[in-house]
């Protein structure tokens, strides 16, 4: 915010004056990290909304029995991954070249990937692999192939289309810069939300027969996810479950994290730093631990969209206010309902207070290994702190490693992203904060493996945390009695549901 105050100043003839505006940065930040916390009210500490409830939770025992139950893996509920209904055949000619260019963040881009290949095998084209547009919120630059493991991806789908790391020669001025500064008769902006298969083939088609290349941009949540032919919705699957794995070095840090966590032997700095050479040894003698993945979806663009109340009083609401209508210039549906009126309907993220008294309310104790899972959490470790105090076991990507250890992935979103997804998908339980693209993707692959995936009842809570003279005890059994059909029980995808929250039938059969 210092900096944007500061770059937002115009150009001025008087030089006392550019050099006034010069140094207001610095003099800004000097004392902002001086003294004057009151001006970043996510800073400031956060005082528990709910202590009735808090202090019980601190106290609470849990039943072995229960205990018992709540870490029992998923039985098997009679279904079974099935992508490979038929052997798939490469078409005799490629039609053309298929560019996507896609945004958003990580499992975003994934579904877009996805969703790039079924497009590819619809048009009989040969697809480039997808460009990641530069992140708008993370600035993240990571290309397909710094994330995903762009060999495997080729080799796994080598039978169902034709797959080229860049344009030959003769089309290589067909780049993210020469459809930014004109129209292009190459370039299909057109593609609507959800577009069926017959779309691509009346408007796309012709595009390639006639150019030999077509750049769709942009292309997020551009295929339908009805209507589409068995084979195209089983190569997606195949795409999202098989052919997109992560980078080598994204899997020897998970496995380090995933070794870590199961097998606990102090801090990283204890273990020494040779830990990521030493982690497939390191379970030989131990029993293994089990542990929890945590996505604490709390950021600040997520709290200033919801227009919820956080508890950080006046100074900010009026910060979020800001932002909001910085960002959004005040266009939110959400800012028309009062606090009690979207808790009430399950629109506002659960702070980690709130998600810490869940986690103690369905059984876990303070014994609980627990990863966060998160990128930033707003209001930092003044907000993290009260969760901290609920479950002491918990562990983040920066608890666990060494600063050399993450070196590799420092500053990159996507990367980190990647991290946790990858530790997401080891983890006995996986749970969200809040529902978003990550909780959806995880969600559908867990599904598909049949693992345990709790997800919240954001309308339930919102009543629940309402209610201030609330006890434990009937807090504690409303969450249960509440929760009992949302951990990881399959669900069939209804019409307009993604395939890739919601894998079967399209891509499970009945075993």
């Amino acid at each position: 915010m210092i900096m944007e105050l500061g770059y937002q100043n115009h150009y001025h003839p008087y030089r006392s004056i550019l050099v006034t505006l010069f140094l207001v940065p610095f003099f800004f930040n000097y004392f902002t990290h001086a003294s004057s916390s009151s001006m970043y009210p996510e800073w400031n500490p956060i005082k528990p909304r709910h202590s009735r409830l808090l202090r019980s939770a601190l106290h609470r025992e849990t039943p072995t029995s229960q205990l018992s139950e709540l870490w029992s893996p998923l039985e098997n509920q009679g279904w079974k991954p099935c992508v490979e209904s038929r052997k798939p055949t490469l078409p005799e000619k490629s039609e053309g070249y298929i560019q996507v260019f896609l945004d958003g963040g990580l499992n975003q881009q994934r579904m877009g990937i996805c969703d790039a290949v079924a497009v590819a095998k619809i048009l009989n084209a040969t697809l480039v692999i997808p460009y990641l547009e530069l992140n708008p919120v993370w600035k993240d630059s990571s290309s397909f192939m710094d994330i995903f493991d762009v060999d495997h991806f080729i080799d796994v789908l080598k039978d169902d289309i034709s797959i080229v790391k860049e344009l030959p020669e003769e089309y290589s001025w067909s780049t993210r810069e020469y459809y930014s500064i004109a129209i292009r008769e190459t370039r299909i902006k057109a593609a609507p939300v959800h577009a069926t298969a017959h779309w691509y083939l009346e408007n796309v088609l012709p595009v390639l027969q006639s150019y030999g290349l077509a750049a769709i941009s942009p292309f997020s949540h551009r295929l339908s996810f009805d209507n589409v032919p068995v084979e195209i919705q089983h190569l997606r699957s195949k795409v999202n479950f098989e052919a997109l794995i992560f980078v080598p070095h994204i899997r020897t840090l998970g496995d380090a994290l995933i070794s870590r966590l199961r097998y606990p032997q102090g801090s990283a700095e204890e273990i020494g730093s040779n830990y990521l050479q030493e982690v497939t040894d390191a379970g030989d003698s131990k029993k293994p631990v089990k542990f929890v993945v945590l996505h604490l979806r709390f950021d600040k663009d997520m709290a200033a969209h919801s227009a919820c109340d956080f508890g950080g009083g006046k100074a900010e609401k009026l910060a979020l206010a800001k932002y909001r209508q910085v960002i959004w210039q005040g266009r939110l549906l959400n800012s028309q309902f009062t606090d009690e009126e979207l808790r009430s309907q399950g629109r506002c993220p659960m702070t980690p207070e709130e998600i810490g008294l869940l986690l103690a309310a369905l059984g876990f104790d303070n014994s609980t290994r627990l990863y966060l899972a998160s990128h930033k959490v707003y209001g930092g470790e003044a907000r993290i702190s009260t969760l901290r105090q609920l479950f002491p076991l918990m562990e983040d990507k920066k608890s666990l490693t060494l600063p050399l250890e993450r070196s590799p992935i420092k500053g990159k979103a996507s990367l980190l992203a990647a991290v946790d997804y990858y530790v997401g998908m080891h983890s006995d339980i996986f749970i969200s904060a809040s529902p978003g693209n990550m909780h959806n993707a995880m969600v559908g692959h867990r599904t598909y493996l049949n693992l345990k995936t709790i997800r919240p009842n954001m309308q339930l809570m919102g009543q629940l945390f309402l209610n201030k003279a609330i006890e434990w005890r009937e807090f504690q059994q409303a969450v249960i009695e509440g929760h009992q059909n949302r951990q990881g029980q399959l669900r069939l995808r209804k019409p307009k549901q993604s395939i890739y929250t919601y894998p079967a039938p399209d891509c499970m059969c009945q075993a």
